[in-house]
């Protein structure tokens, strides 16, 4: 009996201390979470003019870090998709907050060289460059509006131009702005023709443009053809579980099930953002 309780004491301190690692885990995953969710409200989210309480993100990522995988598990019973839908949960907020600032990086370039031959328009018809800029934010759409216009509210409290010009670059961190603000800059130090050399920046950003779409075009089936090798296993596998259920039930049943279902799923993320790589040239 001695021996009995000692050896359920071990078992019970060691779930004890098992137990206790998971829950300082956690609580330190989620106060990574909270100051990720934080940062990205105070900075990337504000920066693309989008204004959300951190507190609230984060209760909401919690709430969906907890119902979702325990939706899966009822519906599923597999402790491998819940983990999955777990994980995705959890990293879904910063990617979904990426894939945004992306998106709008790619209007700011489809608007800039539009919105810098509005500019020089009115530059050439004899307006100096505040008033040319306030024309171009009247005329033009979100997002590249909301950037002049904030540039603008900066030099109206009395920030310099120059600063204003750093500010703006510093919440767009892409080649064709740091382009456009340099010109700004170097002809506000040096003088000369600014309405031209706009101009003619117009002209080379819209050729970059065109030479970015056709690179697209030719890379887009490879991307489909990831999407497609990526999907295909999946689909495979679902069409066996509804022919043969029977001989794939202990793939989702089973602890080697289990730990083939974890293979695979790392293997098709992997080859997935392999393929995305190669495809993804850069000009």
């Amino acid at each position: 009996m001695n021996d009995i309780a000692l050896i359920g004491l071990t078992v019970l301190g060691a779930v004890g201390c098992i137990a206790w690692l998971v829950m300082k885990w956690g609580e330190k995953m989620l106060s990574k979470q909270q100051a990720t969710i934080a940062d990205q409200a105070s900075t990337t989210l504000a920066d693309m003019f989008i204004f959300i309480d951190p507190q609230k993100m984060f209760r909401y990522n919690v709430m969906a870090m907890f119902v979702l995988p325990g939706a899966v598990y009822f519906l599923t019973a597999n402790p491998v998709f819940t983990l999955a839908t777990l994980v995705a949960t959890y990293v879904l907020p910063k990617y979904y907050v990426r894939a945004m600032r992306s998106r709008r990086f790619k209007t700011l370039e489809k608007q800039l060289p539009d919105a810098l031959l509005m500019i020089t328009g009115a530059m050439s018809a004899g307006a100096s460059v505040n008033i040319a800029i306030e024309s171009m934010i009247k005329e033009q759409r979100p997002p590249i509006a909301q950037e002049f216009e904030l540039m603008m509210r900066e030099l109206r409290i009395g920030v310099d131009f120059d600063t204003a010009l750093k500010n703006m670059e510093k919440r767009n961190p892409i080649a064709d702005f740091a382009l456009v603000i340099s010109a700004l800059r170097i002809s506000r130090e040096v003088g000369g023709n600014l309405a031209e050399i706009l101009n003619s920046l117009a002209d080379t950003l819209r050729e970059k443009q065109t030479m970015e779409g056709k690179i697209a075009s030719l890379t887009a089936q490879g991307k489909i053809q990831g999407v497609v090798m990526t999907a295909l296993p999946l689909l495979v596998m679902f069409g066996l579980t509804q022919i043969e259920p029977v001989a794939m039930a202990p793939l989702f049943t089973t602890w080697p099930g289990w730990l083939t279902l974890t293979v695979i799923g790392v293997m098709e993320v992997m080859g997935y953002f392999f393929i995305q790589k190669i495809t993804a040239i850069d000009v």
